[in-house]
């Protein structure tokens, strides 16, 4: 949900179209009577929708915001068939993408192939596991940014192919659910990890913020909105329209 109302009977009685249309848009009202709340009104889902959504809130509850351990994390981990991270101690579930995400992640994968192409460089999409060792811990956060570079494959794939390196380069694409973690959590994960340049992109605001690090601290931060040219902090040659980057 979006966000939601709470309102009177009285007020849904005199205002029900209008009320109608907001929860339409996938919000919710809360209908009160004598002080209490008695009704709440949902946008209308079909049964298999239904029965997901019940699913992944058992799952939430399950597992999402629980703290373990590095390795009681990744022994669910592997059991699991859930997208999941680990921050600070802390289990993380995913959500599945929407379309326009994917747009975008799409948009910025053949953009970074096409770049990279003869070089040494990879460009990977989440999900793509990878363990951030910030400076002065033992225990690392596991994260799935949603594009990387690496520059160091070669040395940094473990014998169950799994990549243990740090990239030079991340991206997140920000969600309602996941903005306060990627443009929090994860920046100082990455800050603090030896990731040379971190790209939080927004698609509701259709703008990208780069940062460049150095010393496990921030050197640059620059923002782009659409109409600019964004120009890599790490990769000098690399430049992007960020027109381009939201094209759907």
């Amino acid at each position: 949900m979006d966000t939601t109302k709470e309102i009177t009977a009285t007020e849904l009685k005199t205002n029900l179209g209008k009320y109608l249309d907001y929860v339409a848009d996938n919000n919710e009202v809360v209908i009160t009577k004598n002080g209490n709340k008695f009704v709440r009104l949902t946008p209308y889902i079909t049964d298999i929708e239904r029965y997901y959504v019940v699913k992944e809130r058992s799952m939430d509850y399950q597992y999402g915001g629980k703290k373990v351990s590095y390795e009681e994390f990744m022994e669910i981990y592997e059991k699991s068939d859930l997208r999941m991270e680990f921050i600070n101690g802390e289990i993380v579930l995913l959500a599945s993408p929407n379309t326009f995400h994917q747009d975008i992640s799409g948009n910025l994968y053949v953009h970074l192939r096409s770049f990279l192409k003869g070089s040494q460089c990879k460009v990977f999409y989440a999900p793509f596991d990878v363990h951030f060792y910030k400076k002065d811990l033992d225990i690392p956060d596991v994260m799935q940014p949603d594009l990387l570079i690496a520059s160091d494959m070669e040395r940094s794939v473990n014998e169950k192919g799994r990549y243990m390196g740090t990239p030079v380069l991340c991206i997140e694409i920000l969600s309602k659910s996941t903005r306060s973690k990627d443009m929090v959590d994860k920046l100082n994960t990455f800050m603090l990890s030896g990731v040379k340049e971190f790209w939080i992109v927004d698609p509701s605001k259709r703008s990208v913020l780069v940062y460049g690090f150095n010393d496990c601290a921030i050197e640059e931060y620059t923002a782009y909105k659409a109409g600019d040219t964004l120009n890599s902090y790490f990769f000098k040659e690399l430049d992007i329209q960020v027109n381009d980057i939201f094209e759907s």
